[in-house]
């Protein structure tokens, strides 16, 4: 993941920022518990497309 496009990214639903989980090639918004998933080396940014954290999911660091 390029580092320039995860400084400018940011969650769609909050406008909050994201984080890198390369192990599950997502992008994670705390705030929301939303994964939005990293496919072909792109992200995809919809709310449809994202998954929630399970409740018990840790969030990575």
């Amino acid at each position: 993941m390029d580092k320039y496009l995860l400084e400018i990214l940011v969650c769609p639903l909050c406008k909050g920022p994201l984080h890198y989980d390369k192990s599950a090639q997502e992008l994670i918004c705390r705030a929301d518990r939303l994964a939005y998933p990293i496919r072909d080396d792109i992200p995809v940014m919809l709310v449809e497309e994202a998954r929630e954290l399970a409740a018990g999911e840790e969030v990575p660091a």
